[in-house]
């Protein structure tokens, strides 16, 4: 078997992105931790809409996605051709999602937040108000940069998605001191820097992408719709995009419930969301990688590949993940210190995060990075249905039930949020071994080595 993936591209591929994964966990530190010095009104109110943003942006990245799958498949293939056809149509399907989901969440923003967070302190809500506001006329620039970068990714170029997340953190990281130290602008402080960076971003990685040298690249000449390009775009894109909105949405709902017990477990379920995903840093960056490896391999119809990638990427995955959330561990105090909150709020933030970041040594790269392995073979539905199903039975109703009927609060939250992964583990593992994948991802005969 001549492997289409040396050790060194994985690690070409692989290295920058977990720098970049890194990146954008320690700018969202310092936005919390700068925003925590106007008040925990500020900051509720921020990681309040955080969770709605998870929600659009995942949608949009979903999109991104099916445009990566579709593109690696292209390449894997041989299909040049077809690869920079599906770019293009990728440019204009995210362009008008983006748009869209701008003007709804602008217009219908208040009611938005009432249905998801009830009647939650008027301060609270005065900040969340703003931050939603003008972050929603980021949406267009997120969407444009995640397919531009996703594209990238399929050409196992992640270097140039670091270089210019460098810049753009910088410019929000700067933009933030400025507006919130020296502009006194409060929530406005965090969310006008994260827009004018994200629309530098967009710009630079699209004139990239300009350069006709490059295996995907947006053709120059007149765009024409390829519905039949853009229906194997949404195939995989919809169905992610639903998955991914449900499960913010579900996330949504969760917070829902923690806002409900006051700003303590508000404020502490923000820092640990802000934290909790230094422990799964390597996993996220696996994640995209795994989508354009098993693309490829998938294009290349070759079967052995696909397992053989499959297993080497989670090994990547578990054992710096391990190493990773020991460190944290060690050094958690001391982050947690930084943030400047009050002694109950860092105690309950510090337990919720030994819940997250310890069972997400076991539990997390099976429950994540392994289901792009089938979304790559084409197989979103089951995924779809599994992570929808999983979501409403353990993350919202266990939550209820612990959270809020038992009494636990925050702490109950986060162990239906365990339960919900030990869910996917199984119905994702028992999915592989059944094959079903093989079908979809047209992998139904033995194929011979792919010539590299």
């Amino acid at each position: 078997m001549e492997p289409l993936f040396s050790g060194k591209d994985l690690r070409r591929m692989i290295i920058p992105l977990i720098f970049e994964q890194a990146l954008a966990i320690t700018v969202g530190m310092a936005d919390t931790m700068m925003i925590s010095s106007v008040g925990e009104a500020a900051v509720s109110g921020v990681s309040l809409v955080d969770m709605i943003n998870m929600l659009m942006f995942n949608i949009l990245a979903a999109l991104a996605t099916g445009g990566a799958v579709v593109t690696s498949q292209c390449l894997g293939a041989r299909r040049k051709d077809n690869a920079r056809k599906s770019a293009k149509q990728l440019l204009y399907t995210v362009i008008c999602a983006g748009v869209l989901i701008g003007i709804i969440v602008i217009l219908f923003r208040k009611p938005m937040l009432r249905l998801f967070f009830g009647r939650i302190e008027a301060d609270v809500m005065d900040n969340a108000l703003i931050y939603l506001t003008i972050s929603a006329f980021s949406f267009p620039f997120l969407a444009v940069y995640n397919a531009c970068a996703a594209l990238f990714r399929s050409m196992g170029n992640s270097k140039v998605t670091l270089k210019v997340s460098i810049l753009i953190n910088l410019v929000n990281v700067i933009g933030n001191a400025v507006c919130i130290f020296g502009l006194h602008m409060g929530a406005a402080g965090v969310a006008l820097p994260s827009l004018i960076s994200r629309a530098i971003g967009s710009i630079i990685l699209y004139f990239l992408l300009r350069n006709p040298g490059l295996d995907i690249c947006f053709l120059r000449e007149p765009f024409h719709p390829d519905f039949g390009m853009v229906k194997k775009i949404l195939y995989i894109g919809i169905p992610s995009g639903v998955e991914n909105g449900i499960f913010q949405l579900g996330r949504v709902l969760v917070v829902s419930i923690i806002s409900g017990l006051g700003t303590v477990q508000i404020a502490a379920n923000g820092v640990a969301n802000n934290l909790d995903s230094v422990g799964i840093l390597i996993g996220n960056a696996v994640n995209l990688a795994m989508i354009t490896v098993i693309g490829q391999c998938v294009g290349a119809g070759d079967e052995k590949q696909v397992r053989f990638y499959t297993k080497r990427l989670l090994a990547i995955t578990y054992i710096p993940t391990v190493l990773l959330n020991l460190v944290l561990f060690l050094k958690l105090d001391w982050i947690l210190g930084l943030y400047g909150l009050s002694v109950e709020t860092t105690n309950l933030a510090r337990t919720l995060i030994f819940i997250h970041n310890g069972c997400a040594c076991l539990l997390w790269p099976l429950s994540f990075t392994f289901p792009n392995m089938l979304r790559a073979c084409n197989d979103v539905r089951y995924t779809m249905i599994v992570s929808i199903a999983s979501m409403f039975i353990f993350r919202i109703g266990f939550s209820y039930l612990i959270g809020v009927q038992m009494g636990y609060g925050a702490i109950g939250v986060w162990i239906a949020m365990v339960l919900d992964w030990c869910c996917r583990i199984v119905c994702f593992i028992t999915r592989y071994l059944h094959g079903k994948w093989r079908t979809m991802a047209g992998l139904t005969a033995a194929a011979p080595p792919s010539p590299r």
